[in-house]
């Protein structure tokens, strides 16, 4: 895989070991052709977000061991779709975005402005 960037046009950094993060779970906002849902923009989760995603079908909170997840709570940092991440941005609830582990391909769906508003 060639070195990613992040959203500055720096090389990516991780996003979360703890919880295992990433559309690879490898840590980083990696992404490719297969990455349909664009899991590249790294959040600290809040619990408006976690509760926002939920109502819309993914309950990111809930643990599901048989798919060895052990559910999210506030304050972990994790992967997000970055069209998820738009409607969280255009309902007021955006988890707060932490620009050097979000993948430059973030910036297909939301522009560096929206995502410096929203910067840990």
């Amino acid at each position: 895989m060639p070195q990613a960037l992040n959203v500055l046009g720096t090389p990516l950094v991780p996003c979360s070991y703890d919880p295992l993060t990433g559309f690879f779970r490898d840590g980083c906002c990696h992404t490719d052709q297969h990455d349909l849902g664009s899991h590249v923009i790294c959040a600290k989760l809040t619990a408006a977000f976690l509760q926002f995603s939920a109502l819309r079908g993914n309950d990111l909170g809930t643990p599901r061991p048989e798919q060895r997840f052990r559910g999210l709570k506030p304050g972990d940092r994790w992967c997000l779709c970055a069209l998820r991440w738009r409607q969280a941005y255009e309902a007021g609830v955006a988890p707060p975005v932490v620009l050097e582990c979000t993948h430059a391909r973030a910036l297909q769906y939301v522009s560096l402005e929206q995502l410096r508003a929203a910067t840990v």
